[in-house]
């Protein structure tokens, strides 16, 4: 069934049209080149990628600063492969992480397909927990930013995703209201959740296929959002 009477959709950026994981691990790839670092990267990234989305979900829950985010990571996933390494280059890789990580950019599959599909029919716009140094330059080198009408970071609303005051700080800079947008992301906690609680419609992109229980709207490819918007 489609959505009715809707002008406005906004996406999560991170691991829902940005193919996260695949750029993440591109950058420390290079990073690991460029200064020596003898490590095996799928053992590495075996480690890192639960670790990292542990820390975020504490960085969402103010628990953490983004500071402590971006060391604490790196010094968690060293120590479990384990391999031995200084403080000052586990800050080098941290630094240099942020520098280059918006220099890749693959997008998931359908992602510039979709894009063009809805942008004659909606207004589009973006809604991350992503630093806005950071995100920008991903939509910027991926070439997607020109689809969006407005982007909302955690940085610029004061708070993260689930919180009701973002989805409600991007509706105003969007000039919209709830009853005409749906959101569409990745995280069901986040964005789906985050939405749903304040009374936007919302599609959870379940690419990684989990299961779920709660009755929601869900795609398992970024075109399938044809077949309801």
């Amino acid at each position: 069934m489609r959505f009715l009477n809707k002008t406005d959709i906004f996406f999560d950026l991170d691991h829902t049209l940005w193919d996260f994981e695949r750029n993440s691990a591109l950058t420390f790839d290079a990073i690991f080149k460029k200064h020596a670092i003898d490590v095996d990267l799928d053992e590495f990234l075996k480690h890192y990628v639960p670790i990292n989305l542990k820390y975020w979900v504490l960085f969402r829950e103010e628990k953490i600063n983004h500071i402590e985010l971006r060391y604490k990571r790196l010094k968690e996933t060293f120590d479990q492969i384990p391999h031995a390494i200084d403080l000052e280059t586990i800050d080098l890789i941290s630094e240099e992480y942020i520098r280059y990580l918006p220099t890749f950019n693959h997008l998931f599959e359908g992602a510039i397909e979709i894009l063009e599909y809805l942008k004659p029919k909606y207004h589009l716009h973006i809604i991350t927990n992503g630093f806005q140094e950071v995100q920008y330059g991903k939509l910027k080198n991926s070439n997607i930013e020109h689809y969006f009408s407005t982007v909302t970071n955690s940085e610029m609303a004061g708070v993260k995703k689930p919180n009701p005051k973002i989805f409600e700080f991007a509706l105003d800079l969007a000039n919209t209201n709830k009853e005409s947008s749906v959101m569409v992301g990745d995280s069901f906690d986040a964005d789906i959740e985050g939405a749903l609680n304040i009374g936007l419609d919302a599609v959870f992109f379940n690419e990684a296929r989990v299961n779920i229980t709660a009755d929601v709207r869900q795609i398992f490819n970024l075109t399938d959002l044809k077949t309801i918007l």
